[in-house]
């Protein structure tokens, strides 16, 4: 295990404004101290500490200095164990997955299914999510009737490990007075515990057996004490079993040969117990089949830690046995409407929310019913967070493991927090970055170019895209911070950053790359033309026809003004060298042409965020705008007439023929199905003309029928253009030349793909 040593950056103290008297860029931004997260590579197991920028505050979520985290043990050291292994055991954890890969290679090919599965296993996984500190900054709007946080209150959360985190404010709770922070730290644990116990439904007097003492097995101990049950613990850790006995419960050590069943039978007095929480963390389906034969008829099983479920049907037949696997922290996880938006369940319909359960479990401290001072068995100051991870790693007895970071920052004075009216800027939103190569001019019309956004796509695809054009990469901007300084390490950029305003409004940034979710793209791209940076903006170009219409407001005006930014959208499908190949042949034949794009478009859940219309605009407007553009590319003719037929339950638009009319009579058909197999290639072109047929099958192979001294161009890897898409961009920037995309086409196929989205 390997900690970094940080960006090199000097760092003031915290309460200072710092600012940069050499600064070349012109930049209205503060450069002061970078925030420590800890981080893991899921690739090489390898755990760092690093600087990042702090976050910028989202809309519904707090902003909170962190003064404690606990480190969860089971969870991370699970993360830790499977980081470590190789890349044929970390297949064999994952089967799924595997299935999914090897699809992909018979699709796409094996080199690009083997960067894809390398870019994934190189992002960094933010560990942590048991947090609490002081709030720092509050959203500016939530939802009617939400719970309204103050700054400087002390609040816990599913935080990570940084000494900044945002949270959802429904995952937040406020921490009441004589609850310590270290106290604290124990919330989202014990609500996942607190859970589990809700779906078991424990009256008083009842008889509960836990399976597995780790810290979420004591909190239940305790939890189901304070519900007025008489507990049996089982485990094989003597210390574990001597403090589950201090908490009240009676114990099974495995260690010892003690036999589960035979205790479990006499301390139920020989009716079977009432009920079994699993707390345990095992590859065995044994500890589900023991707690079938330790319950009684009808009893409840509930499973809140990680065991295999090769269940027997006859153990729960015979008593009608309830099993259920517990959701984490309560009901409202993983929906993104509780979670993201903020939008409550009413209390007269889910009494037992996430927020409500950290705020059970905060309570319960506060009155003494739930101690969790003997489950601290480790502390290290933050900058000590190797010696914690090694704890973890190790031989070493271990238990709860918190992590404190420095108390005497912003959060923690009120006074002055309630009198700055910019408190944010005390936190470092853009840090240096100690890339390939020392930051530098840019050289006479080569482009210095700004990124906004770095998911995956724009990490594994677009940044190495441009990169290879030779631009200058200046800045990379993402929401946590945490990838924009891995991507902005990994190519070079010379900063990283959570303020998009901040690469909009530097001077020295000519260009910007638009690569964040799509609800966010026409915003950006009006900013930045404004601004006047030429943008290239990841499809699609906008949402609504409301935001074309601003963008076609913005754009000619700064022409009339005699600016002349570039706007161009990532539609890479008409730069791919067959389909270059396509064109040059097509453009010879001067009758109408038949054009059948079939996209196997694949599955994506329907609470996906791109399937969300306010968010991504369902899938049309997402993705199949592309095959649109690529067909208007082809044909060099204007659409004139569309329409679309949609398959399938109304509301998922993902399985649509869409037909396009073209000036010259040209057809096109571009059936996009969500409803096919993985197995079968994603995307194939066929094209009928003169007697004539060409065939594109997955940007792989390209087959000519009748055309002569053609026959076939295929290629050793998969190419869709994105690499020859960028570079024809800031081609033409350094050239002086118009956009490879014509401006009218852009809002033709924009205008077309949101009208096809509202048909049917």
């Amino acid at each position: 295990m390997r900690f970094g040593a940080g960006c090199g950056v000097l760092k003031p103290p915290i309460n200072s404004r710092s600012s940069d008297s050499t600064d070349r860029h012109k930049q209205k931004k503060t450069i002061s101290e970078p925030m420590k997260q800890i981080l893991q590579n899921l690739r090489t197991g390898q755990t760092e500490m690093i600087d990042v920028p702090s976050p910028s505050p989202r809309q519904g979520h707090l902003l909170i200095q962190t003064s404690a985290s606990l480190i969860s043990a089971g969870t991370e050291r699970m993360l830790l164990e499977f980081g470590r292994a190789n890349l044929l055991d970390k297949a064999r954890q994952q089967p799924d997955k595997v299935r999914q890969v090897l699809d992909k290679v018979r699709t796409d090919g094996l080199i690009p299914t083997l960067e894809a599965v390398r870019s994934k296993l190189d992002q960094p996984l933010a560990l942590g999510y048991c947090n609490v500190g002081a709030v720092f900054d509050t959203p500016e709007s939530l939802p009617a009737g939400a719970y309204i946080f103050k700054k400087g209150e002390r609040v816990a959360s599913n935080g990570s490990h940084a000494e900044y985190v945002c949270a959802p404010a429904n995952l937040c709770a406020r921490i009441p007075d004589g609850v310590t922070d270290e106290e604290a730290a124990f919330t989202v644990i014990g609500a996942i515990g607190l859970q589990g116990i809700r779906l078991a439904g424990p009256t008083l007097g009842e008889s509960f057996v836990v399976t597995g003492l780790g810290l979420i097995g004591l909190l239940a101990v305790q939890l189901l004490r304070a519900h007025g049950c008489r507990v049996l613990g089982i485990d094989y850790d003597s210390g574990k079993l001597q403090l589950a006995r201090r908490f009240g419960a009676e114990t099974v050590d495995l260690s010892r040969g003690e036999d589960p069943i035979a205790v479990s039978e006499a301390f139920s007095r020989g009716r079977g117990v009432d009920g079994i929480i699993i707390t345990a963390a095992t590859k065995s389906s044994e500890p589900v089949h023991q707690a079938a034969l330790m319950c009684r008829k009808r009893g409840r099983i509930v499973l809140v830690g990680v065991t295999g479920l090769e269940l027997s049907r006859d153990d729960f037949y015979k008593k009608e046995l309830s099993f259920q696997v517990s959701c984490s922290y309560g009901p409202g996880r993983y929906d993104p409407e509780y979670e993201e938006k903020g939008h409550d369940y009413p209390v007269g319909y889910v009494r037992w929310t996430e927020q409500r359960n950290f705020e059970a479990v905060l309570d319960m401290m506060a009155s003494g019913a739930l101690d969790v001072k003997p489950l601290i068995s480790h502390r290290f100051p933050i900058e000590e967070a190797e010696r914690a991870y090694e704890v973890l790693a190790g031989k070493e007895p271990y238990l709860g493991i918190i992590l404190n970071y420095a108390s005497d920052g912003p959060a923690r004075q009120d006074a002055d927090i309630d009198a700055s009216p910019d408190e944010a800027r005390r936190t470092a939103r853009t840090v240096r970055l100690a890339g390939d190569s020392p930051p530098r001019d840019a050289q006479p019309g080569m482009p210095v170019v700004g990124f906004i956004g770095s998911g995956n796509y724009a990490g594994r695809v677009l940044m190495p895209s441009f990169k290879k054009t030779g631009a200058a990469l200046r800045s990379v901007v993402s929401s946590g911070g945490v990838s924009a300084v891995h991507f902005g390490k990994k190519f070079g950029f010379e900063e990283a950053s959570t303020e998009a305003a901040g690469v909009i409004n530097d001077d020295g940034i000519t260009t910007v790359v638009i690569a964040t979710r799509h609800n966010s793209h026409a915003r950006y791209v009006c900013d930045a033309l404004r601004a006047g940076k030429n943008v290239f903006v990841e499809k699609p170009l906008c949402l609504t026809l409301e935001e074309l219409a601003e963008i076609e407001a913005t754009h000619p005006a700064l022409h009339g003004s005699g600016a002349s930014p570039l706007l161009m959208v990532g539609f890479n499908r008409r730069f791919a060298p067959q389909v270059q190949k396509m064109k040059g042949l097509l453009e010879a034949v001067r009758e109408p042409k038949s054009f059948i794009m079939t996209v196997n478009a694949g599955n994506i859940p329907a609470d996906h965020w791109t399937q969300n219309a306010d968010v991504g605009g369902g899938r049309i407007i997402g993705e199949a705008c592309h095959f649109i553009d690529l067909l208007r590319f082809l044909a060099g003719e204007a659409i004139t007439e569309y329409d679309a037929v949609y398959l399938g339950k109304i509301g998922l638009r993902d399985n649509a023929t869409l037909t396009l009319r073209f000036a010259d009579g040209s057809v096109g058909v571009v059936h996009y199905l969500a409803a096919g197999h993985k197995s079968f290639p994603k995307e194939r072109l066929e094209v009928f003309c003169a007697g004539r047929v060409l065939q594109l099958d997955n940007f792989r192979k390209l087959k000519g029928y009748g055309w002569p001294g053609f026959d076939k161009m295929s290629l050793w890897r998969q190419d869709k253009g994105q690499v020859a898409c960028a570079a024809a961009f800031v081609g033409a920037l350094r050239a002086g030349k118009p956009c490879p995309i014509p401006f009218e086409e852009i809002i033709e196929v924009s205008r077309v793909t949101i009208e096809l989205e509202k048909c049917g």
